[in-house]
């Protein structure tokens, strides 16, 4: 079974519960409708992966402030990389299928180690960088459905286990990236760096 980190503790998360269109410029970049309730998939505990690796040109990047659970609350906050198979998850969309193909595939949730949470969840913001350059930034205020909304609705029918983890979806900005590409993923607690994380594309 695949873990995450936090304070130098290993858990293992059953699942990676993710949160889609929760900033309205990434829904205008991608040309989606906005919805009409909290869009909710799943990734399994073997998309879980410390490694970035390059799949093929199609492959988009999606940055995301990532929490870990514990008592079914927010315990722990993270960097996470969404992987999504775009042309797959383009032609799932277009027949109206699920987007597993697209989305839940092996080595497809690309997480930091974990931050404990201790600081009020209006002051976390995000920031990725590739190659040096800034090409995500989000915070609290941009997104749709807050962190304890999504908690929320995701207990309303589903249990989160103890080292689950929550992706609260991406900011604009995202898009596909190459080989030997070096990202950098970074959560700030108002102006102080909680949680940095380096990775470089890499073949599987």
């Amino acid at each position: 079974m695949k873990t995450v980190t936090i304070n130098k503790q290993k858990v293992i998360p059953s699942k990676v519960v993710c949160i889609g269109r929760n900033y309205v410029e990434h829904i205008k970049e991608l040309n989606n409708e906005t919805p009409d309730s909290m869009v909710i998939f799943n990734k399994p505990n073997s998309s879980i992966s410390d490694t970035l690796y390059y799949f093929d040109k199609y492959t988009r990047y999606e940055g995301e402030i990532c929490f870990l659970i514990k008592d079914k609350q927010l315990a722990g906050v993270g960097f996470g990389l969404d992987l999504t198979k775009a042309d797959i998850q383009n032609e799932m969309k277009k027949k109206g299928l699920p987007w597993e193909r697209a989305k839940a595939f092996d080595n497809s949730a690309v997480l930091s180690d974990f931050a404990t949470l201790n600081t009020d969840v209006r002051k976390l913001r995000m920031e990725l960088f590739i190659n040096d350059k800034l090409v995500q930034k989000a915070n609290y205020d941009l997104m749709m459905y807050k962190p304890q909304q999504i908690i929320a609705e995701i207990k309303s029918f589903m249990h989160l286990q103890d080292g689950d983890i929550i992706m609260t979806g991406t900011p604009k900005g995202v898009g596909t990236f190459d080989l030997n590409d070096v990202f950098v993923g970074k959560i700030y607690d108002g102006k102080q760096l909680i949680v940095e994380s380096q990775w470089q594309a890499e073949k599987q």
